[in-house]
């Protein structure tokens, strides 16, 4: 088992920056590849960002490429998701989520493990 606990979202305006954290408790963090996916209402839940066991992959969705950095601190149990030049349409709430595959995935079926997210709102 592990469990995820999200943190840093927040209200903010387009064009602005925010960090989430997720910090993981259980077993081995470092055996885990993450991701972070996004709600948005209305909308099915979407794959954001993925990055594999070591931290030497990542894999990105189209629409936050160049504005989106995923990285992990093994050492301290967290991935993170650095979300910059923020636009109205990344409203969301935003879940991390960890796999038992330590490869990059962007289905929701792979990730075992889900936190209960963090709300994300970009006024325009």
């Amino acid at each position: 088992q592990v469990q995820l606990v999200e943190s840093g979202g927040g209200l903010l305006q387009a064009g602005g920056s925010l960090r989430l954290s997720c910090a993981a408790s259980g077993r081995t963090f470092s055996n885990y590849g993450m991701a972070w996916f996004r709600h948005a209402p209305g909308k099915e839940r979407e794959f954001v960002a993925a990055i594999s066991w070591g931290g030497s992959g990542t894999y990105y969705t189209d629409s936050v490429k160049g504005r989106f950095t995923i990285s992990r601190d093994n050492a301290k149990n967290t991935v993170y998701l650095q979300m910059n030049s923020l636009k109205p349409e990344d409203t969301a709430v935003y879940y991390c989520a960890a796999s038992n595959s330590g490869s990059l995935e962007n289905t929701e079926r792979a990730y075992a493990y889900w936190g209960q997210g963090t709300q994300v709102t970009v006024s325009s």
